[in-house]
């Protein structure tokens, strides 16, 4: 009897022990570098529900984006856009979709668009594959 509490004893400190060991080495194990999402799935996961990269796809919630930089704002034939993006005067380039992305109602006030990214990076990379659709 006295020999079963003694394994009872000894046999859960044994695992203890192996689990810590085995942390203690996961933990001196260098992880991969994470790399950041493309512009490719950051579109995908963040605007492809509303906007499509294909004039021959279905309008959307949003106007097709592709050949965006470079195009008069509000002005995709038939699109029905707010009256702030429709009386819009200017083109899309790079530092315009940038403030877009990071606030559309600080570009055009009224503007229906509730999306906003504050990182950077991620516009940044969603905005390198818009050009890339050009």
């Amino acid at each position: 009897m006295s020999k079963l509490l003694a394994m009872r004893t000894i046999v859960p400190g044994l695992c203890t022990a192996m689990v810590l060991m085995a942390r203690g080495a996961d933990a001196q194990m260098p992880l991969p570098a994470a790399r950041p999402p493309d512009g490719a799935t950051l579109f995908k996961q963040q605007c492809a529900v509303c906007h499509t990269t294909n004039l021959s796809d279905p309008m959307r919630q949003g106007p097709p984006l592709v050949r965006i930089v470079g195009r008069a704002a509000g002005k995709v034939e038939g699109f029905h856009y707010s009256d702030g993006l429709a009386k819009a005067d200017f083109t899309w380039d790079e530092a315009r979709l940038d403030a877009w992305l990071a606030n559309p109602q600080a570009v055009i006030p009224g503007v229906i668009m509730a999306y906003r990214q504050a990182r950077p990076e991620t516009r940044a990379a969603i905005i390198t594959y818009l050009k890339e659709l050009n």
